[in-house]
């Protein structure tokens, strides 16, 4: 065979051999790569972008007045509960941790603490921990507290921002709104979500998210860093609730807040993560490895008919008295036979004369405590805030003092309580009741019930109890003077150009 007859030979089995190749290469490449209109949804258009694109583009003209309204009464409390939270030993001890374990950065302030400021995470961090640190702080539903996982962290981003780039107060309460709403639609695609929790505490997820979500929109960063933002966040959330009741608990909140705004600074750095984390992908846990019966729904961005806030639909449930909010329906229930016991004046009565006390009350076995040992443990006790109620006539800050916890008085009431779990009082906010009757030694039956305690988002504080329950929590760390401003200044919040007067009545 010449040796043009072999080159064409080997050509030809050359050619044959890569059409073969090209032909598996192309399949592959099929199989690997299909048509867009065999894949999945694109990342554009799946939930977690829907959300992205949610948070970086809504505008401050789509906060109606009663969302404005709403948003600055829960400011003012979170930053209430916060500065009476700055006095107790938890905060203390957090305090102390941040300043002996990291190298001083003076940059972000500390509620009630003039002179002292922190890197911007660990400021967060600490006022987090100060706001939950007494359970005094919002409650919303689905269960969750928003406020104290977001208020710190836009709070802390504000300060680190230079003098000439902070927000002006709408700015301020936008992105302040925008980690309320996205707590709120996330816990709305879950019907576990709606019942007093037992797995883990909601705020150490959905708040991580919510601050995450803040703080990307107060950075201006664009719809995709903002999914980063809450895909980062979802991989820094979680916290089991065998924790509610101890001294660890405040920690969910101050955690939610410090890592929802690492998150967001990740992120504007270019840090990536899942862009289907809320999505629900068969297989792959998102999202749903917190809530198992997880039904994501897209968030529709503002359009110029505006956007439609929870916050506007529900409004949020502030606590007159510093324990789990399951606790407010109970001693309202109580404090209405104690009136039937000493009539409507002062007076009191002696325990000897009760037999029986009954509580029928929803069944939650981390708020079924016979006998609370801690402070934090009588927070999160049914009897406890049922026999303080029974006996003083109400719950306050200092019923949870030692002293006040050891008292003969209410020992004995305590000794004397049964509880029944009835069908008809499921353990969810929006529908529980606290029910009370009292046997007393002769025989007679006093009965209290409450549906809807005052405070509830059914039954909303006025404005007037509001500001006296804030006057009262800040009133301990800071001097009249500046209390009354601080209220003035929340109330103009919304107008003001700078928020750095808001940031400098914090201590």
């Amino acid at each position: 065979m010449s040796g043009s007859a072999i080159i064409n030979n080997i050509s030809k089995k050359v050619f044959k051999n890569t059409s073969k190749l090209l032909l598996y290469l192309s399949s592959l490449h099929a199989l690997l790569f299909p048509p867009a209109a065999l894949k999945g949804p694109a990342h554009e258009d799946t939930v977690t972008a829907s959300y992205g694109k949610f948070i970086s583009e809504v505008k401050p003209q789509h906060l109606s007045s009663a969302v404005l309204h709403r948003s600055k009464r829960m400011v003012l409390d979170s930053i209430g509960v916060g500065l009476i939270g700055s006095t107790t030993d938890v905060f203390e001890l957090a305090l102390q941790h941040c300043q002996q374990m990291y190298a001083p950065d003076d940059i972000s302030s500390v509620y009630g603490r003039r002179g002292t400021r922190l890197s911007p995470t660990l400021a967060a961090f600490v006022n987090g921990v100060a706001t939950h640190s007494m359970d005094f702080d919002d409650t919303w539903h689905p269960a969750t507290h928003p406020s104290g996982a977001v208020l710190p962290a836009v709070l802390a981003l504000s300060d680190m921002m230079s003098a000439n780039s902070k927000p002006c107060g709408l700015d301020f309460l936008l992105a302040f709104n925008i980690g309320i709403e996205i707590q709120g639609r996330l816990m709305r695609f879950s019907s576990e979500a709606h019942n007093i929790p037992k797995r883990f505490h909601p705020p150490s997820v959905v708040g991580t998210m919510g601050s995450a979500a803040a703080c990307a929109r107060l950075l201006s960063l664009d719809h995709s860093q903002c999914s980063h933002a809450l895909a980062i966040a979802a991989s820094l959330s979680g916290a089991p609730m065998a924790n509610a009741a101890t001294q660890s608990k405040p920690l969910h909140i101050g955690n939610a807040s410090r890592f929802g705004l690492e998150a967001a600074l990740l992120a504007s750095r270019g840090l990536e993560a899942s862009p289907l984390v809320l999505d629900a992908v068969a297989g792959v846990a998102g999202f749903n490895a917190f809530y198992e019966d997880y039904v994501p729904q897209p968030l529709e961005s503002p359009n110029d008919n505006g956007h439609m806030f929870l916050l506007e639909e529900q409004d949020m449930g502030f606590k007159r008295f510093p324990a789990h909010l399951g606790m407010h329906w109970v001693a309202d229930a109580a404090a209405s036979v104690h009136k039937l016991l000493v009539g409507f004046g002062p007076g009191t009565f002696s325990p000897a004369t009760v037999q029986e006390i009954l509580l029928r009350v929803p069944k939650s076995k981390y708020i079924d405590r016979p006998f609370p040992d801690s402070e934090h443990e009588a927070r999160h006790s049914f009897q406890f805030n049922a026999c303080s109620a029974l006996l003083d006539g109400e719950v306050t800050v200092q019923s949870f003092s030692p002293a006040a916890m050891r008292r003969p008085d209410l020992l004995a009431l305590l000794s004397r309580v049964h509880v029944e779990y009835p069908q008809d009082n499921p353990a969810n906010f929006n529908s529980m009741y606290g029910e009370i009757q009292v046997t007393l030694v002769g025989g007679d039956i006093l009965k209290g019930r409450c549906d809807t305690f005052y405070g509830h988002w059914r039954n909303p504080l006025t404005n007037e109890s509001l500001r006296k329950k804030f006057r009262n929590n800040a009133g301990v760390v800071l001097l009249p003077e500046k209390v009354e401003r601080l209220i003035d200044v929340v109330e103009e919040l919304d107008r003001l150009g700078d928020c750095r007067t808001l940031l400098s009545q914090l201590y």
